[in-house]
This record gives structure tokens, sequence and C-alpha cells, in this order.
């Protein structure tokens, strides 16, 4: 079976940086800060105020924050509840599509997400010793337990319209990994529908419906994302166009004009680290 998620983890990846482990107690404010967020609770009780209003968690449960956000943790200013705490940093910031695809916040109990039993009995087990290399292996597991949250979503069908929704379709999927898989490559909307086994007006109509955005739209998205990640590192425009699918680099600066409002040029000056 093609897998739905090894080209869009190749091109865009996450990595995880664990920030907290241990009980919080009363009040815990987190600014928005400069990226996502996982929390795990293992045990206690907690009120979640995010900007979509306040979840009540009585279960060990696992919260994510895709994109920077205020919020704050009401928990038992004695007994409090104890928490795993990373910082979630998607390639391309705002403009990475597994970030952009998830909800704005996620709540789930742990015993809900298929598989994550044994990973979340060996993170909880790192966070509370002082084993050798502890950063390094809390930081993975939490990494791995975000491909487990978007396994869960996509097989839930939890996921609304957008890219994980296509991604969660058993006809739209072909067509969403061949484009990821091979960029360059001539897309009609033929041959897409064709992946797809769908006749062209059905595959247009429920990729719009089920994506939210017209294939040739996605496409495009999806390249000038791509050429966004080589830009940033350092690649040239002449190699970026051929990779992508552009006849040369004056159509890559037209499309990626269109598409983020800058140059190349312009765009690469903009995002100097």
């Amino acid at each position: 079976m093609t897998d739905r998620l090894e080209a869009l983890l190749a091109h865009f990846s996450v990595s995880a940086r664990v920030f907290n482990t241990g009980a919080l107690c009363g009040l815990t404010e987190l600014d928005a800060g400069d990226s996502g967020r996982m929390h795990l609770i293992r045990a206690g009780e907690a009120d979640v105020h995010h900007p979509g209003g306040i979840e009540r968690v009585t279960r060990p449960s696992l919260l994510l924050f895709p994109r920077p956000v205020a919020y704050r943790f009401v928990t038992d200013p004695t007994r409090g509840a104890d928490f795993a705490c990373a910082r979630m940093h998607f390639s391309g910031g705002a403009a990475n599509p597994v970030a952009a695809a998830l909800p704005d916040f996620t709540c789930l109990a742990l015993d809900d997400i298929l598989g994550a039993g044994p990973v979340l009995d060996l993170l909880f087990d790192e966070a509370s010793n002082q084993y050798c290399g502890r950063q390094a292996v809390l930081d993975r597991l939490f990494e791995v337990l975000l491909v487990q949250v978007l396994r869960h979503l996509m097989e839930g069908g939890q996921t609304g319209a957008g890219m994980l929704a296509g991604l969660s379709h058993p006809r739209l999927r072909l067509a969403l990994v061949a484009m990821h898989e091979k960029p360059a490559q001539d897309w009609s909307l033929e041959a897409l529908a064709a992946r797809a086994g769908m006749s062209r007006s059905v595959f247009a109509n429920a990729f719009r419906d089920t994506v939210g955005c017209t294939p040739g739209a996605y496409l495009q998205r999806w390249r000038i994302g791509l050429a966004e990640q080589a830009l940033r590192r350092g690649r040239t425009l002449a190699l970026i166009a051929d990779e992508v699918g552009y006849g040369g680099e004056a159509a890559l600066s037209r499309a990626f004009k269109a598409q983020t409002g800058l140059s190349p040029r312009e765009w690469r000056a903009a995002h100097k680290r």
C-alpha cells in the first residue's frame, strides 16, 4: 500500500524539544512562542483554556497545538497534574503543509491512540528517570507520537476539509501521493483522475469538496512549498525549477510570486536566518 505520510514527512519534517516533565499545579500560562506544542497529561485533571474554548481533561490525554498560540492550564493547586511537554518545530513554519492541515487544537485520550501504548510507556519511563541521553530519547519519542496522531486522525476521519482529509479518502489519496512523490511530472487532471480510478468530473468535484481547492491549485501550492524548502537550503532557481516541475527560472518565479506575493529573491531575503 502507498505510504500516505512518507513524502510529506520527508520534505516537511518536524522536530520536538521537551521542555517540561513533571507536575503543573494551579495556573500555568503559556505565551504563543514561535512553535507548536504537544502535551501529555499522564495523571490528574486539567482545564485547558484556549482560543477555541475550554477543554476539561479528566483522562490521561494528548494535547496538540500545531501552531503558535497562547493558552493556559488550570489544575488542582495542591495535587496538580503530571505533564510531559514538548515544543514542536515544523520545518517551514506556518507554510508546513502538515502543520497547516491540522486542527488548531486536538485532544485525544491516550488509550484511544492506536499503537501508542509502547511508545508512551517508554516515554514516561524516560521522563521519570535520568538516563544517559534522556533528552534526545524524549525528543524522538514525541516525534513518533506526532506520526501516530496523524495516523489516528486520518483513520478516524477527524481531519475536516484539507490535505489530511484527502489523504484519508480511499481514492483521492492515490492522486495526492502521486503529486507528493513526483511533483515535477506534468500532471493533467485526466492523469490524476486515472490515478484515483475516477472519472475526470467526479474526481475534480470530490477533490474540491474534500481538500478545499482544485487539483491544479493544490499541485502549485505543493510545488511552491518544495521550492521554499530548497531556497532555505541555498539551491539555485534553475535547479529548483527542474526539481518541482517548472520549465525554467522565469516560470518558477511567476508561479512563486502568484502563490506567495514575493519573488524568490525577495522571499529568500525575507527569510534569512
